[in-house]
């Protein structure tokens, strides 16, 4: 069947249009895949475990099993769908887009778009570095006059403040074009980033047609917001187009290994994900263009009820205004192509996990949506399982630990346990080849991300080789294995604490390499080394031949203090970035726009701290509202 096309005409009526054909054969498809997959699992554990009959503690682990298993048979699928168009479909892009003006190169930018970048108590060099790096590089097209660039600052702490106001300044001053650089500091933080961009709409939401949001640590070049701009223009139902983020060079160990992994693994899932979820796709809040009247008219959020953490201001809003958008009658899409989007990623263990959290705190917030049903009157289908897959990255966790837990307890019981007599003699083939399918549909975006650039010329030149490849990917899967239980537990205890006031804070990131102090690291880590020990301990003793398999979990618990220590050490960095180990496309070949981020700053005379909110220099909706 051809994945690009799938004509539906026999399935559905003349008076359906064809893109809706399309789409409908499309999702029918992939449910299907989905549905048969998780079916197929599920009754494979069934018969090994009803080998000598089921037992409730069975019945329960099949039971956690069956709701753990979609999320993973989803990624699974995505990344063979993505891989099967990048490779047999000439036209995968216009084919997974639907998007008109995909080759328009030259068409004139005739719209008027803000590049806005919220920010939050950041280090101000890499703010203003990184968005002067945009400008610059958006200047270089010779295209730029019609953007402006906009720094929404809620920052707090008045030494922040001074650094920021001051580099901003001497940016303007030095800059042609100082009329198009605005600075806007709001004394009040209320809703956060969504009243940050809520404030910028109010005042100057007349002035533009399109928004193009950026984080702090977001680097986008000229040619591809340019790109963007253009197919906002070429397709008017278009209210967020979200590019494809891509990690930069990094030093850190730690970061290097994350992303490698990442970002091969990306272009596939994303490409499959995209095919099916067509103009319902995700928007992830940065390093995207939105058409800006939409947006004001149909994505205000509303507050959730009752308290903190899972009440009140929806802290992951991007999701949520994606199906917004979507319930107003937009296209949500996103830009499967490494095209100049880039981001910084954690540079340690710890730094990863605060961010993970909060992602967890927020997008298990959707849960208040689905209790609440006239929070979300009018999204479509689509939108609800948008919302509903957000909130299962979280749910897995807790899901995986009970299953194993339940497998512990069912081998600590001797009067219900099989011991080694039981499944395992009678069916050990399927049992095996059982483990090997969940492993191989855990790790297929990673595996078919690097059998895609292996498969390339370019792509193999661009990561540094083949060998380089090769021991990337070792590198990687081990660190994955390592890091994928340790994450897992703190997913696991956050989770449940949510439902007890547990919460984490969202300020600013820690976005600079350091150490982890080995203090550091076991106060955040030891119920992981704990667990870890228990885990060993109890396997030693009632189930030694089940200690091969449960290997990578215990390993991963028991070292995750030096995990943590080791991976964030300078001098491992160094030695990976030396030998070119983990390296990503733009470290071998850096992109001029990431060679103007950070550090290109001029330098400005210490001023004293001001705390006042600074207008734009040039007004662009009324002026007593600026």
């Amino acid at each position: 069947m051809d994945l690009g096309t799938m004509d539906a005409g026999r399935y559905f009526g003349a008076g359906v249009p064809v893109y809706r054909q399309r789409m409908t054969a499309r999702r029918v498809f992939f449910a299907s895949l989905v549905c048969g997959s998780i079916l197929a699992l599920v009754s494979a554990l069934t018969y090994v475990f009803a080998a000598d009959g089921l037992r409730a503690i069975e019945i329960a682990m099949i039971t956690v099993f069956a709701l753990n298993t979609p999320w993973m048979v989803i990624g699974f699928w995505n990344a063979v769908i993505g891989f099967s168009l990048l490779h047999f479909k000439r036209d995968w892009l216009q084919s997974v887009t639907g998007l008109a003006g995909l080759e328009d190169e030259t068409s004139a930018i005739g719209s008027r778009t803000a590049i806005i970048m919220p920010v939050h108590n950041e280090n101000p060099d890499l703010v203003v570095g990184n968005l002067k790096a945009v400008t610059d590089s958006l200047d270089a097209t010779g295209l730029s006059d019609t953007f402006d660039v906009f720094l929404l600052s809620d920052t707090t702490d008045p030494d922040i403040v001074q650094r920021e106001q001051a580099l901003f300044e001497a940016w303007r001053d030095g800059n042609e074009r100082p009329d198009r650089l605005h600075y806007r500091r709001r004394t009040d933080n209320s809703r956060q980033k969504v009243g940050n961009i809520e404030d910028f709409c109010t005042r100057w939401g007349d002035g533009f047609d399109f928004m193009i949001v950026l984080d702090a640590d977001s680097v986008m070049s000229g040619p591809a917001i340019l790109r963007l701009v253009r197919l906002m223009q070429h397709n008017p139902d278009l209210g967020i187009l979200q590019t494809l983020v891509t990690g930069m060079p990094a030093s850190s160990a730690f970061a290097r290994m994350f992303q490698f992994g990442m970002r091969h693994g990306m272009r596939s899932y994303t490409t499959g994900s995209a095919w099916w979820q067509g103009p319902d796709g995700p928007y992830w809040g940065h390093n995207a263009i939105l058409r800006l009247e939409a947006f004001r008219r149909n994505c205000a959020l509303p507050d959730l009820p009752g308290s903190r953490p899972l009440g009140g201001e929806i802290l992951s809003h991007d999701q949520v205004e994606a199906v917004f958008m979507r319930r107003g009658g937009y296209e949500v899409r996103v830009l499967p192509l490494e095209d100049g989007s880039y981001e910084e990623n954690p540079t340690t263990l710890p730094d990863f996990l605060t961010r993970d959290l909060r992602w967890c705190q927020g997008n298990m917030q959707y849960l208040k949506l689905f209790r609440h049903p006239s929070l979300i009157r009018g999204v479509r289908p689509m939108g609800r399982l948008q919302l509903l897959l957000a909130i299962m990255m979280y749910t897995g966790a807790p899901l995986w630990y009970a299953f194993m837990m339940l497998g512990l307890v069912d081998l600590c019981l001797p009067a219900f346990s099989r011991g080694e007599a039981g499944a395992a003699v009678v069916a050990p083939g399927f049992g095996l080849a059982l483990f090997a399918a969940v492993m191989g549909m855990t790790f297929a975006p990673k595996l078919f991300g690097i059998l895609d650039i292996a498969l390339r010329r370019s792509g193999r030149r661009s990561y540094g080789g083949g060998l380089r490849i090769a021991a990337g990917t070792v590198l990687e899967i081990v660190f994955s294995l390592l890091l994928s239980p340790i994450v897992a537990l703190a997913q696991t205890v956050f989770v449940f604490g949510l439902f007890f006031g547990k919460r984490i804070r969202w300020d600013a990131q820690e976005r600079d390499d350091r150490r982890v102090t080995l203090r550091e690291a076991l106060g955040g880590l030891w119920l992981q080394t704990v667990l870890g020990g228990a885990f060993l301990a109890v396997l030693a003793v009632v189930a030694p031949h089940i200690l091969p398999w449960a290997a990578p979990v215990i390993a991963g618990l028991l070292l995750s203090v030096l995990f943590a220590v080791v991976t964030a050490l300078p001098a491992l960095g160094q030695f990976f970035r030396r030998l070119g180990l983990c390296a990503i496309p733009e470290e071998n070949a850096v992109p001029e726009v990431l060679q103007g981020a950070r550090g290109t700053l001029p330098r400005p005379e210490p001023v004293q701290p001001d705390i006042r909110v600074v207008p734009p220099v040039r007004p662009l909706a009324d002026p007593e509202r600026a």
